[in-house]
């Protein structure tokens, strides 16, 4: 009988939300012990891959005001409100203080914190540090985690299951890489912070980890995923590799144009190009920097109409930035210059860079309320793999960074103070579930002698199902077409066989796993897309083309009961901004009173 590792508060995650939950924990009680379980080195997590920046008020020209109402209006007016203003009150705490733990943000000629403009957002408020913001957050992160000798790391550990017992969560049953061995981690909190779950698509920007882990536990748990029909598409991807070019281009003053050279934007109501000479130019108020569902639309209308370029990889359009100049480009996007040599072989200082929308996000995750916590007692979750919700159908490019710190955070912080007074964990009960889950592992994949099924074709076939299915454009019959796909998939998952049955170092396990938990959420992902019967933000329903507040001014929940997924709804939270039109470009902009 293996030994349980026991600690206080067990954080599923090391990147920027996992990191700074459990400085956190850390921060509000130093007596208690922190694991940190995470299935890659904390520096390999997909925060690292962040390029564009952090969004915060900082400047004067802005206002709590102004970024409460972009992130509302952006949202589709799907985002809860309280958890907002919340958000936006607590931004620029969080990034001065990663300022104070030596993030090295770019700064303007004066020393002051340098902001840039990002897509669906009417006002500069992006930090930055260059263009590998992610890499340098989370390099700060991990950092100032280390100093924490409470924090006792797991690092290349996968967590299966969640330890349960009655109405409370008490730690994660967790594969060691190295070894094959199974264990229990256990505590009196859980923190989630796995990611999203981009790779439930063939084409995403998403690391190959992201596989929507933490999702996929929560909701074996019984905890209702929200708002999971809501999938963002990036507007440029590099075709082929999903490699992101970040929207920090276009907020430089990057254009994008069809095969015929125009700026085609203008055409979907998102404004007109404006002349530099033109006194709303300096806030960059120009037709690219539009919302990323609007944009990723707009690509798929020009793709219908012929006026996209064909490729080996599909249709694409370009990304101009020659005009910026070789010296902005290699100080304010050297990154960018890098990634289109390296994968597309062309340089942006003289050629435009081919593009495409590509998965990128996945709105919704774990239903939590402002304090990570969920409805089972002692599981909390943040970042992506959560949904709190402040980004409702469609999140605005740069408040992804800052989500991971305010809710890390508050989660965190939480948690520290809930174990203080939750019960001891019942240790012969969570040993049995670790056997049972040990046995079952070893049963389906490592002692299973033959198969009709290889996880590569599973996996594709469920990726390219969800991609025609449930794209950037839906219907009921494509949806369905995808559920039946999924639950085909599901199916064949049983029969898969694996051809390596070592203990250590099991890729082939792991990504069997990966995939389990992949086909659990790709299932969520279809039933709430079937279930709105309207079109909002990320989720265009083409048999519904319009907005419903009236029956749909809801979160979806999809939970578990008798093991099917059933789809219920809960309110969104309104406070002072009730729904109105979105609108983009330089027209539009705040209320009257907030102009």
């Amino acid at each position: 009988m293996a030994e349980l590792l026991k600690h206080d508060v067990v954080i599923v995650g090391g990147g920027a939300a996992g990191l700074r939950a459990a400085i956190a924990v850390a921060e509000r009680n130093p007596n208690l012990s922190v694991a940190v379980v995470s299935k890659i080195y904390p520096m390999r997590s997909h925060t690292v891959s962040a390029e564009g920046g952090a969004a915060a008020v900082i400047k004067a020209n802005d206002s709590f005001e102004h970024h409460i109402y972009d992130t509302i209006s952006g949202a589709d007016w799907l985002a809860d409100q309280d958890a907002v203003e919340l958000f936006v009150h607590e931004a620029p705490k969080e990034l001065t203080l990663l300022e104070h733990w030596g993030c090295p943000w770019s700064r303007d000629p004066d020393g002051t914190v340098a902001v840039r403009p990002f897509g669906g957002m009417k006002i500069e408020r992006t930090w930055f540090a260059a263009d590998k913001t992610g890499f340098h957050m989370l390099h700060t992160l991990y950092q100032t985690a280390l100093r924490y000798v409470e924090l006792t790391w797991y690092d290349e550990w996968f967590a299966t299951k969640l330890l349960v017992d009655g109405d409370r969560c008490y730690g994660v049953v967790a594969l060691e890489l190295r070894t094959g061995a199974i264990r229990g981690i256990t505590g009196k909190a859980v923190i989630l912070c796995t990611g999203g779950a981009g790779r439930v698509f063939p084409f995403t920007t998403n690391a190959i980890t992201k596989t929507g882990d933490g999702m996929a536990l929560a909701l074996r748990a019984g905890v209702p995923l929200k708002d999971m029909e809501f999938i963002q598409y990036h507007p440029t991807g590099l075709p082929g590799t999903g490699i992101l070019i970040t929207e920090a281009a276009r907020g430089e003053g990057g254009i994008m144009v069809n095969k015929d050279g125009y700026r085609y934007l203008q055409d979907y109501g998102l404004g007109k190009p404006l002349d530099v000479n033109d006194p709303r130019h300096p806030v960059k108020r120009t037709m690219e920097l539009g919302p990323r569902d609007k944009l990723s639309q707009a690509f798929v209308m020009e793709m219908r109409k012929g006026r996209t370029l064909k490729g080996p990889y599909g249709d694409y359009v370009l990304l101009d930035i020659r005009h910026l100049g070789e010296k902005k480009i290699n100080e304010k996007l050297p990154f960018v210059r890098e990634l289109a040599r390296n994968y597309a072989g062309i340089d942006p200082v003289y050629e435009p860079i081919p593009v495409r929308p590509v998965v990128h996000y996945v709105m919704g995750g774990v239903d939590t309320d402002v304090d990570g916590r969920t409805v089972l007692d002692g599981l909390y979750a943040a970042g992506e793999c959560a949904c709190v919700s402040i980004n409702g159908a469609n999140r605005l490019g740069s408040n992804s960074l800052t989500e991971c710190l305010v809710f890390g955070a508050r989660a965190g912080h939480h948690a520290a103070e809930y174990v203080a007074s939750a019960p001891d964990p019942n240790d012969s009960v969570l040993q049995k579930q670790v056997e049972e889950e040990a046995a079952r592992i070893r049963k389906q994949f490592l002692e299973k002698t033959e198969g009709k099924e290889r996880l590569v074709t599973v996996r594709k076939d469920m990726q390219n199902a969800m991609e025609d299915g449930v794209g950037i454009y839906r219907t009921e019959q494509s949806v369905q077409q995808a559920l039946e796909k999924v639950l085909e998939c599901r199916e064949r998952f049983k029969e898969v066989y694996l051809d390596d049955h070592t203990v250590s170092f099991n890729t082939e396990l792991i990504s069997a796993l990966e995939l389990e938990c992949m086909l659990d959420v790709a299932l969520a992902m279809c039933h709430a897309a079937l279930a709105r019967r309207e079109s909002r933000g990320a989720h265009q329903r083409e048999d519904h083309p319009n907005r419903d507040d009236e029956n749909f001014l809801k979160h979806s929940l999809v939970v578990l009961r008798d093991g099917q997924p059933k789809v219920e709804w809960k309110d969104v939270v309104i406070t002072k901004w009730p729904p109105g039109e979105r609108k983009y470009g330089a027209d539009s902009g705040l209320p009257t009173d907030q102009k």
